[in-house]
């Protein structure tokens, strides 16, 4: 198992649009991966699971992904977080 921590940076946070690229992104991979915050951990592969999350702007998540490809898929993961989601 891989995880790397990572923090929010896009100004809306983990809403809808942002949740859905994760999911996508994630189901790309064989690996299970899972997203926690504050102690609440989800699938990573769920929208609806991401979004319960309510990860607000500074917010840090712990993405786990465990499987062939974990290391790639935890990589892919925290690039995209920590790009903000391709927004502002």
């Amino acid at each position: 198992m891989i995880e790397k921590k990572v923090k929010i940076v896009n100004t809306l946070g983990l809403h809808a649009r942002p949740a859905s690229l994760f999911a996508k992104t994630a189901e790309k991979f064989i690996s299970d991966i899972t997203v926690e915050k504050d102690g609440m951990e989800v699938d990573g592969k769920s929208i609806l699971g991401l979004m319960m999350l309510v990860a607000d702007k500074n917010s840090t998540l712990t993405i786990r992904a465990s499987g062939p490809d974990e290391k790639e898929a935890v990589e892919a993961l925290a690039k995209l977080v920590e790009e903000g989601f391709g927004e502002d």
